[in-house]
């Protein structure tokens, strides 16, 4: 092969893992993501430009498996509107910055990003204050949860959320506390404030942007769809808030 362009291929591997690790925690999935997509591309330009594409069927061949493993994720994490620079239209002039919705309890802060549907959050009180879920490994997410069910309901609840979004039902073969049916009742009614930063959209939203807010949102977090049946219900909270 032409050492010259091998090369640049591993130069360009060489920044792109550079940038990769600076990403923030949070987003490093959505980063390994982008990552891969570039390479690939870039692998099959150098082997079309070097008249080598004949290779690219042994390789593919090779990869198949992890292809196979690991192509859901990716599409998971970097969705067509991401490759191609387009973002998902928002509600208007009226959505948010970063078109993302944020839940907060007593415990917690969550934000959903609407493009990429990753969660992530922050610890809010307690000994693990300040801390990103992304960056807690298993057994303190089980102690956390532990606290919440504990202390709060409604964090207890947006805490499993986050859980079953991130690792599906594997986590709850760990969850070993007695009291998974007994955590108190939340905080009751939304504010405005809250009800406008779950749907993601600022005040002053039309009727119609909040409807479309909320319309999205649901798309995402059905239970029906995979999603959390306590997020749904505050999601339909916060619309039936902004438009009584």
């Amino acid at each position: 092969m032409n050492p010259f362009g091998l090369i640049v291929l591993s130069a360009i591997g060489l920044l792109g893992l550079l940038w990769y690790k600076g990403q923030p925690q949070g987003q490093k999935g959505l980063a390994l993501a982008k990552l891969i997509l570039v390479m690939g591309i870039l692998g099959v330009v150098f082997l079309s430009l070097s008249g080598r594409i004949h290779m690219l069927g042994a390789l593919v061949a090779v990869a198949l498996p992890f292809i196979q493993r690991f192509l859901p994720v990716i599409l998971r994490l970097l969705p067509l509107s991401t490759i191609f620079g387009k973002s998902t239209p928002t509600a208007g002039p009226a959505s948010s910055g970063g078109n993302r919705s944020k839940v907060t309890t007593a415990i917690l802060e969550m934000t959903l990003d609407h493009d990429t549907g990753v969660m992530d959050g922050t610890v809010l009180k307690g000994d693990m204050q300040g801390r990103a879920l992304s960056d807690l490994s298993e057994s303190e997410f089980i102690r956390l949860l532990t606290t919440c069910r504990n202390q709060d309901g409604d964090s207890a609840r947006l805490l499993e959320t986050y859980l079953d979004k991130r690792f599906g039902e594997s986590w709850r073969a760990d969850d070993t506390g007695t009291n998974q049916n007994t955590s108190p009742e939340g905080s009751g009614e939304l504010s405005k404030q809250e009800a406008y930063d779950i749907l993601g959209i600022t005040p002053g939203a039309t009727r119609e942007e909040i409807i479309q807010a909320h319309r999205r949102l649901m798309q995402k977090m059905h239970p029906d769809r995979g999603g959390s049946t306590w997020l749904a219900a505050r999601i339909n909270e916060a619309k039936k808030c902004l438009l009584d």
